[in-house]
């Protein structure tokens, strides 16, 4: 049930904004530019594209890139230095970020968290080529997710008290908003563990509230964006299950929420005030660590890192949210982030330290079509996160 406006004034009362310094809509991923056309039993895709994963290195984070061909198949194209740290959480089993959208592709745009340094990379993308753009602070302390939608990019900070930063994008860089800077109030440390740890940030098809996952506090918060970006003082805050982590959006005004507490995946509607109500009960997958979710096409896969494993979730012709296959994939490598392009699933595996590329059949099913290696394994607390595509 969604708490009140008044409340979510109530719980953050007292709470200032953190302190500056100088410094068309993004699709979800494999949603509307998918297609599956069958001919003799072939499954046609479309252009090619590339894949970026960031590696999160503690000593300089990098972005590897991949050249992706009609197939799905990856092959090594480069690798670049963003200018920046990488960074981690304490206690994170296999995910050293403890988010989603670390890493976001937007509109031949490439937008790259530096959690140890507090800083943001915008690449410019041009094919498999990146291009340093701008290196920009954060807008506080241990970035780790991500958003932009049209002209608008919103910054989710974990540590401290947790923060959100907006910022406008023009001409491929990035200029603060003012009064759009919000604590988030979740009193951790920094850097925060990783079950307290916001877990990530996006915008609605609408460009009206920016939403941030909590896991520990069980809720959601919804800010209003203003006319020029600004946010709006008070979230409203909204339950949102069990360890509420990864989400994304069906429709302009319903979404998927990851609940890593109870591995399982919730749909909710977004009221026109922000609030959340859930639509029909959790449906459970019986894995481990439900933690992020990903659409291609009419289907959802959620990643799960303590299992190894992809769940595969729909809403079927009556508006409720059902299990395809508990296990639609087994990775065998600690399953976190993913992303989509032209109807192919791609995960980091975290302790396998490779990515596997998974071609989307109609059915929902998936097929291994490639596997790179020799990225950061998780070791030590620390490893790669963050996965993009073009």
């Amino acid at each position: 049930m969604k708490r009140s406006v008044a409340l979510a004034a109530a719980l953050l009362a007292g709470l200032t904004s953190v302190g500056s310094i100088p410094g068309t809509a993004f699709a979800d991923g494999g949603g509307p530019g998918y297609h599956d056309d069958r001919k003799g039993g072939e499954h046609h895709h479309g252009d090619e594209g590339a894949v970026f994963v960031q590696t999160n290195k503690a000593e300089g984070n990098t972005i590897k890139v991949y050249d992706r061909d009609e197939d799905g198949r990856l092959t090594k194209a480069g690798e670049y230095e963003t200018g920046g740290l990488g960074g981690f959480t304490i206690g994170a089993p296999l995910d050293a970020l403890a988010s989603q959208g670390s890493l976001t592709y937007h509109k031949g745009l490439l937008f790259a968290v530096n959690a140890g340094s507090n800083t943001v990379t915008v690449f410019g993308v041009e094919g498999t080529r990146l291009h340093k753009l701008q290196v920009i602070w954060s807008g506080g302390l241990l970035p780790v997710s991500v958003a932009a939608r049209g002209d608008l990019v919103y910054v989710l900070n974990a540590g401290g008290e947790g923060s959100v930063q907006g910022f406008e994008l023009h001409k491929g860089r990035l200029s603060r908003i003012e009064d759009a800077n919000r604590s988030l109030g979740l009193h951790n440390g920094n850097p925060p563990a990783f079950g307290t740890a916001p877990a990530q940030i996006k915008i609605d098809p609408d460009s009206e509230f920016v939403l941030v996952s909590t896991k520990a506090n069980n809720v959601m918060f919804s800010y209003e964006i203003g006319r020029h970006g600004e946010l709006a003082r008070n979230p409203v805050i909204s339950d949102a299950g069990n360890a509420p982590f990864g989400f994304t959006f069906d429709t302009d005004d319903t979404l998927l929420v990851t609940e890593s507490g109870a591995n399982a995946v919730s749909r909710f509607e977004l009221e026109d005030d922000g609030g959340l109500d859930q639509i029909g009960p959790s449906v459970p997958n019986g894995q481990q660590a439900t933690c992020w979710i990903q659409r291609v096409g009419d289907y959802f896969f959620a990643a799960n890192a303590g299992s190894s494993t992809i769940s595969s979730y729909r809403v079927n012709d009556d508006g409720k949210l059902e299990l395809v296959k508990n296990v639609a994939a087994d990775t065998n490598g600690g399953s976190i982030d993913m992303t989509a392009s032209d109807g192919f699933l791609y995960v980091q595996n975290a302790t396998a330290g490779n990515v596997q590329g998974y071609e989307v059949n109609k059915d929902g099913s998936l097929r291994l079509v490639t596997t790179v290696e020799g990225l950061p394994k998780f070791a030590d607390g620390i490893g790669m996160e963050g996965i993009a595509a073009s």
